[in-house]
């Protein structure tokens, strides 16, 4: 018999693809993988919100471009129904606007279709964990962008009266910058470079358990909704490449 710790391990998974031979691959693919049951499959992200409020699954693997409604807006909508199930895109696009618009609706990974049938499953078992993984070029297009971001808000500014409840996007920064520890500010910057957290672990010595609690007190800090969002705010707080 099943222990109920290993059934409750299993990975409830949604697969999401407008194109037929793709999402019966990986379904095929990641349903025949241990720990790992596929609940259902959507052409759409129409007919993924009506499967993910009926399934309630754990991962959603999401392609974004789809007749009715897109990936990106399923996303959305999923997110914000079910806060505790994770969004993996899986697309053959990788358009900048396409990725920072699903980044900020919620995906906890993007993947291209050209990752590895091993690559695709460790971002899952990872997801469903809480940890966040992007492929190697989506990696390079955020640190570009996050830095470029940096760049243009060291330039200097008018200076413009602020009211208490409407303080200026830098204050707003730092004063997120100054709540961080030493060590807090350590492990964000392992985050933001992809590590998962038993990478940080044994990078700076401590229990994996102990590097999940600095995580998640750095999240409530920053009031980040995932990884993600974290490692984005890490890169931007690097200074710009000479």
């Amino acid at each position: 018999m099943t222990p109920p710790e290993a059934a409750a391990a299993t990975i409830r998974l949604l697969i999401v693809d407008d194109q037929p031979v793709i999402r019966r691959g990986l379904s095929m693919m990641l349903g025949a993988e241990p720990g790992i049951e596929v609940v259902a499959q959507a052409a759409d992200g129409e007919q993924a919100l009506a499967l993910a409020m009926l399934h309630r699954p754990d991962v959603v693997v999401m392609d974004l471009q789809m007749p009715r409604v897109g990936g990106v807006m399923a996303t959305r909508q999923i997110t914000a129904a079910l806060p505790q199930t994770r969004i993996v895109v899986l697309t053959t696009f990788d358009d900048d606007e396409l990725v920072f618009e699903a980044i900020r609706a919620g995906a906890q990974a993007y993947l291209l279709k050209d990752s590895s049938e091993a690559e695709v499953l460790a971002t899952v078992r990872s997801v469903h964990l809480g940890e966040s993984r992007l492929s190697p070029a989506i990696a390079r297009k955020l640190v570009d962008q996050f830095r470029f971001v940096t760049a243009q808000a060291s330039d200097p500014q008018p200076v413009v009266a602020e009211t208490p409840t409407a303080p200026s996007q830098r204050q707003t920064h730092s004063a997120l910058e100054e709540q961080l520890s030493e060590r807090e500010a350590q492990i964000l910057d392992l985050l933001a470079t992809g590590l998962s957290n038993k990478q940080i672990a044994a990078t700076v010595f401590l229990a994996e358990g102990t590097v999940k609690n600095y995580v998640s007190r750095i999240m409530e800090k920053w009031h980040a909704r995932n990884r993600l969002e974290l490692a984005m705010r890490a890169v931007s707080r690097r200074p710009p490449a000479a």
